[in-house]
């Protein structure tokens, strides 16, 4: 597995682990998945390499950093376990309650990367991080990330923290490929982590969904699943058909590769099953023509999907037949 060395952090896998779905019942997977799947979902990902684990302390109302912690084992100190407070009231000695809650969960005494989980619309990073730097100063941390920050408000938490936010984990793929246009070529020029969510858009880039097969569970409500985006995505997945074609691969394989593609992109799938781990895994040595490429990111700039209120709307109009 291909790593990027990260001041702080080390080593880091260019595919790591998301487990929002850890302990989270909203994915549908049900109890016997925390119970066994989760676990030997995270045994397998260490055996292949995998290095990143991302979690917070909202999923699962901790679930996911408790079942993540028991999972790794002794193994614990020896990855990059990234974690997310959420900014409530987030002031000094809150963020550092919310610190050791989130170590204690994990059985850690230090969290390689803690991240603000999204920015507060009303409090500024000159209250967040003075908290995070005292925690970063005494090890407590190795470094300190945000989540779904513009460029601006990533620079204005460098100025608050007073040294570099080292990661921005944002939504990233090739059904959301803003990232493209300023945080990506921020974090190359600068050192730093783009850590991509949701690279596989929900599934949709796995090319199973169409307007007669559409998701259950909390994919149900995300626009892109709504009958005019699925429209509109077809040609994007005509060009990742046609890639993974000519790589003998899966499509989400490609969708992958492409994310790892870009400099200093890392991706966090979720997996349901050892088997789709494995899955994500082997895109790592999948390795894309500059052609490829271009092409991938030609259809990802071009797709434009409608809002959520059209998606609403046009649903409640297929409903009732009008």
């Amino acid at each position: 597995m291909r790593t990027l060395d990260v001041p702080g952090l080390g080593p880091v896998s260019r595919i790591g682990l998301g487990t929002w779905q850890f302990g989270s019942r909203e994915w549908g997977y049900g109890e016997s998945y925390a119970d066994r799947a989760a676990r030997d979902i995270v045994r397998r990902a260490r055996e292949l390499g995998i290095t990143l684990f991302d979690t917070a302390e909202v999923y699962g109302f901790g679930r996911s950093e408790r079942i993540l912690g028991e999972a790794l084992g002794e193994e614990r100190d020896h990855v990059v376990v990234a974690s997310k407070i959420f900014p409530v009231a987030p002031f000094p000695k809150v963020v550092r309650q919310r610190w050791a809650g989130s170590a204690r969960r994990l059985g850690v005494d230090r969290i390689p990367l803690n991240q603000v989980h999204q920015p507060n619309p009303v409090v500024p990073d000159s209250v967040t991080m003075p908290g995070l730097r005292e925690l970063l100063d005494e090890g407590a941390i190795g470094g300190v990330g945000v989540s779904n920050y513009s460029l601006d408000r990533w620079r204005a938490a460098d100025a608050a923290l007073g040294a570099p936010v080292i990661a921005n984990q944002v939504q990233f793929s090739l059904a959301h490929a803003g990232p493209l246009e300023d945080l990506v070529p921020f974090a190359e020029r600068e050192g730093r982590l783009v850590i991509a969510y949701s690279p596989l858009a929900q599934g949709l880039l796995g090319g199973k969904y169409s307007a007669d097969h559409r998701p259950g569970g909390v994919r149900a409500v995300n626009p892109l699943f709504g009958t005019e985006n699925l429209r509109r995505v077809e040609p994007l997945l005509d060009v990742l058909r046609q890639v993974s074609d000519a790589h003998d691969a899966t499509p989400a394989q490609v969708a992958l590769a492409w994310l790892i593609a870009q400099p200093r992109v890392v991706v966090i799938p979720g997996a349901s099953s050892v088997e789709q781990l494995e899955s994500n895994a082997a895109a790592d040595e999948l390795a894309l023509a500059d052609d490829e490429v271009a092409a991938l990111t030609a259809v990802a700039r071009a797709f434009s999907p409608v809002s959520g209120v059209r998606t609403l709307v046009d649903g409640l109009r297929e409903r009732f037949g009008r």
